[in-house]
């Protein structure tokens, strides 16, 4: 299977946070949002601002080693968040599904939203924004680096 990379920048972020955001605010009021760590801190705290919510709680699941996946393992739970109930959990990308089906079980009532879905884990959300293929791998924002590009003209010189 041919992986292709698509990047996200952060101006891209932002405004799909805050188009799920708009979507949200329907859902809620939220009594909090927990945000699965790491790539979901910066959707959440954009979300958090635009749902003018002040409770942030945090999960932390490893299921990726570099690009391979792996064994999920709960690292950090959302002690704050109970079982979910009233609480809005915000991740960056729903891949195949093993970190949002972890997430399930130990919140059952929370209601999940992320920016980006994979075909494989879209039925374990219940709000995204984009969808994108299986193949791809999105580079976000702080995966990234900006790097200097010279100019063509010199490109012809050299």
């Amino acid at each position: 299977m041919a992986v292709t990379y698509a990047t996200v920048t952060w101006d891209q972020l932002h405004r799909d946070a805050r188009l799920l955001a708009e979507s949200l605010v329907e859902q809620g009021p939220f009594k909090g949002i927990v945000a699965v760590t790491r790539g979901g801190l910066i959707p959440a705290a954009i979300i958090a601002r635009e749902l003018d919510c002040r409770l942030v709680e945090t999960v932390s699941v490893i299921t990726y080693d570099d690009e391979k996946a792996s064994t999920p393992k709960i690292i950090k739970s959302p002690t704050a968040a109970g079982d979910g109930e009233g609480f809005l959990v915000i991740d960056d990308l729903v891949d195949s599904g093993v970190t949002a089906r972890e997430i399930r079980q130990i919140l059952p009532k929370s209601y999940f939203a992320c920016l980006y879905a994979k075909p494989l884990g879209k039925p374990l959300t219940d709000s995204f924004v984009v969808e994108v293929t299986q193949e791809t791998w999105i580079l976000f924002p702080w995966d990234t680096a900006p790097l200097f590009v010279p100019p063509l003209a010199r490109k012809k010189q050299g």
